[in-house]
């Protein structure tokens, strides 16, 4: 008898966790779902909706060895050298956003910024790139093979390096204060690529959040606030030429000073 109360004992607990986790697991999938409706942002056609599922790879590690952070390179051509660890270079991102985002077919690769103009990728740790003279500020940062960024702080390197000789009067960069950099979109989308275009940024020494500082994203004249660093697929774009510009903002609205906190870029869309 008492073997039997035993085993209806266990069972009905285990009927109960069933149900407890089946509830649970609805619940998270109505909150999901919920919560993506809240945060898709839409005007004059234009839908923006965050999206925050990609594979991670939070040991990943990229470190600039060369050239060194405040150093002087000959003119010309310069010569790049990284340390990469946990993160494998040439490599296709899996996920959900692999069907429906412009793809690299090369693989995982580095994100080389110069002066806030649009990127190089790179998809080995050693390379050259002609720089022009003066003083630069180079950022790096590890992507997905859909160009999206990784954002957390071992991904990415950020450093001031002159070539040549900088000209008089060169304002110091302070690689302490806020920054925004732009990523994505870039060039020319075609066939099913158009349809979802991902808008990427890169943010330094700042954090967004409602009420606070956040960046304001004017696409094709329409204007969106964005209060979360993450990438933002972007819908409904028309076919030609669009227009995105991204502000670093402050709670009131006013630009966060710093020379690439307010930039414009335009991409086009191709049948």
């Amino acid at each position: 008898m008492l073997g039997t109360v035993v085993l209806l004992g266990l069972a009905a607990c285990d009927t109960a966790k069933q149900a407890t986790e089946s509830s649970a697991s609805t619940t998270d999938t109505a909150a999901a779902t919920m919560a993506n409706t809240a945060a898709t942002l839409e005007k004059n056609g234009i839908r923006l909706t965050p999206f925050t599922n990609s594979p991670r790879f939070p040991e990943a590690q990229l470190a600039l060895k060369s050239p060194p952070a405040g150093s002087v390179v000959p003119s010309g051509t310069v010569a790049f050298d990284y340390d990469l660890s946990n993160f494998q270079l040439t490599k296709m991102t899996g996920g959900a956003h692999a069907g429906h985002l412009a793809n690299s077919q090369k693989g995982q690769h580095i994100h080389n910024i110069v002066d806030n103009q649009p990127y190089s990728a790179h998809y080995e740790t050693e390379f050259s790139k002609p720089i022009s003279d003066g003083q630069h500020v180079v950022l790096s940062f590890l992507s997905r093979s859909y160009h999206e960024s990784l954002k957390h702080r071992g991904a990415y390197d950020l450093r001031v390096v002159t070539v040549g000789k900088a000209a008089p009067g060169t304002p110091t960069f302070d690689l302490k204060a806020p920054h925004l950099f732009y990523s994505r979109p870039k060039d020319v989308y075609t066939g099913a690529d158009k349809e979802k275009v991902m808008l990427d940024f890169y943010l330094v020494n700042t954090t967004l959040e409602p009420g606070g500082t956040q960046v304001r994203a004017t696409i094709n004249g329409a204007e969106f606030m964005l209060d979360q660093w993450a990438p933002y697929m972007m819908e409904g774009l028309p076919v030609g030429e669009n227009t995105v510009k991204l502000e670093l903002v402050d709670a009131s609205g006013n630009l966060i000073p710093g020379p690439y906190n307010s930039v414009t870029r335009t991409f086009s869309l191709q049948p």
